[in-house]
């Protein structure tokens, strides 16, 4: 039997701290299912990326990381906001999975009280590897590549993503 885990997160972006969770992970685990979750949110300062842009960028940074296409699933799955109903949302999205990996306090008591194992993801430098401090950086015009695999700043910047936020950032306080 093939032993699966789940992830959830937004990836907005996927950085070397999300790299480094799915590596931890894969030690423990066959294949592992990457949730892209928010999916329907875009272009907004807290989420920027599409889910395809997340898509794109998760793959191509296991791909660089030499992880077999046949050891991850990308799904991306949208926001459902009905706590009691959002665990068998994200099942029905998802090949079935033995365990969950999570360090989000909702996430684990959702996926705890509907049976599931879950076990805490160990974190890789938190204060340094943020989705946050990323777009932070960005929008203060300082240096954010080094803290996401190399494809992945190659990827936002095929897209326009630096700009994306800048832009954004304007918007907002308009």
């Amino acid at each position: 039997m093939v032993k699966r885990g789940l992830i959830v997160g937004r990836f907005q972006p996927f950085h070397k701290g999300h790299l480094h969770a799915v590596k931890r992970v894969l030690e423990e685990v066959d294949e592992i299912i990457i949730v892209v979750g928010s999916a329907q949110y875009s272009h907004r300062l807290d989420n920027p990326f599409t889910a395809g842009e997340r898509l794109l960028m998760i793959r191509r940074a296991l791909q660089e990381a030499e992880i077999p296409a046949s050891k991850f699933w990308l799904i991306p799955v949208p926001d459902l906001h009905v706590h009691m109903l959002w665990v068998s949302h994200v099942v029905g999205y998802t090949p079935r999975f033995h365990v969950v990996y999570t360090n989000e306090p909702l996430t684990r008591r959702l996926f705890e009280e509907a049976g599931f194992e879950v076990k805490p993801i160990p974190f890789h430098k938190r204060r340094v590897y943020s989705a946050t401090e990323i777009r932070s950086r960005i929008l203060a015009g300082k240096k954010w590549e080094s803290l996401v695999p190399r494809v992945v700043a190659e990827t936002i910047k095929e897209f326009g993503g630096v700009n994306r936020i800048r832009d954004l950032a304007k918007t907002d306080k308009a």
